[in-house]
């Protein structure tokens, strides 16, 4: 049974580490091309780029946007969305092809460990699949999570250089153009998108909702919002904006006042979740049959399977206790 195995292993192999590589270059490229400049889309522009080129980079959108032609995607919907929020440069296929080298990598692993059974190396497949695809979803809404914080950080700022723009007499894109050219990024390079569509002939309260949508932000649907009704009904813009950017300032200072009374809970929270599977490595490392001998036994898998499933619902729960809605 080795034997059959033995040619496949070593071509998931290749596979694995040559898409790690590859992933790992990429990764390591775009975040020092990122971090070349503080506003992106100014350094891509002063570079000489097109600014079709410019928007079709930073917003992760074919310039048929522009026109507002309908464009499709084999990719999920929310997947999609996650990929632009989350502002990465790598494209979602190699994405995808990273995480399956990673699965196919663990395999290996686990093949090497357990044994070359044919029910062992299905349900390691599984666990392989689950694990890579889990992890790549976290780190995914992670980078997504970053930057929205980072977003919200920033609109306060930026509503106030628009206020002060309003104030002194520019209009409503002059006003986003200013706070594109002042901010840094990412909330910079969005208001500067949001400027470039409204250039190639899109209205602002579109261009305004794309803007939402491309970074996920409530504050940002609260903009695009405020500014399409007072473009309807009228008012003063100024202090719509000035309102706005002090009930941002009050929210994240209440989210940063409740993470730190809730502190201890969510560190004890840390640590219950941890602690199971630390003992289980524990015991793989320091007695290496405790588990391996009991795999031929058929309520062992069963078992494993239940206790999995109660640790997963137990790790949601203690999640939804100590990430709150406020």
């Amino acid at each position: 049974m080795q034997g059959a195995f033995s040619p496949l292993i070593y071509v998931v192999a290749f596979v694995a580490m040559f898409l790690l590589i590859q992933g790992a270059a990429a990764l390591f490229f775009s975040s020092r091309d990122r971090n070349q400049g503080v506003n992106r889309r100014l350094t891509m522009l002063q570079s000489g780029m097109e600014p079709v080129a410019v928007y079709t980079a930073l917003a992760r959108s074919s310039a048929n946007v522009l026109t507002r032609k309908s464009q499709s995607s084999f990719l999920p919907r929310r997947l999609e969305e996650a990929f632009r929020q989350a502002q990465l440069e790598i494209h979602p296929i190699r994405f995808m092809l990273i995480v399956a080298g990673c699965a196919g990598a663990l395999w290996i692993f686990g093949l090497l460990a357990v044994g070359f059974g044919v029910y062992a190396a299905l349900l390691l497949l599984i666990v392989s699949c689950s694990i890579s695809a889990g992890a790549a979803w976290a780190w995914l809404n992670w980078r997504r999570q970053a930057r929205l914080k980072l977003i919200q950080e920033q609109m306060p700022v930026g509503l106030d250089i628009m206020t002060r723009g309003l104030r002194a007499g520019h209009p409503v894109i002059s006003a986003i153009h200013l706070a594109a050219q002042e901010m840094g990024d990412p909330i910079g390079s969005e208001f500067g998108l949001v400027v470039d569509e409204t250039t190639y002939g899109m209205e602002l309260k579109d261009a305004l909702t794309n803007f939402a949508h491309r970074t996920g932000s409530p504050d940002a649907h609260f903009l695009a919002v405020s500014i399409g009704i007072q473009s309807q009904t009228g008012g003063n813009l100024a202090e719509i904006l000035e309102g706005l950017a002090s009930v941002i300032r009050g929210r994240l200072s209440l989210i940063k006042r409740v993470h730190a009374l809730s502190s201890e809970g969510r560190a004890s929270a840390m640590i219950l979740s941890a602690l199971p599977v630390l003992l289980v490595v524990f015991f793989a490392i320091s007695q290496p049959d405790y588990y391996t001998a009991k795999f031929s036994d058929p309520v062992f898998w069963p078992i494993v399977t239940g206790v999995c499933i109660l640790y997963v619902i137990g790790r949601a729960m203690i999640y939804r206790i100590t990430h709150f809605k406020y």
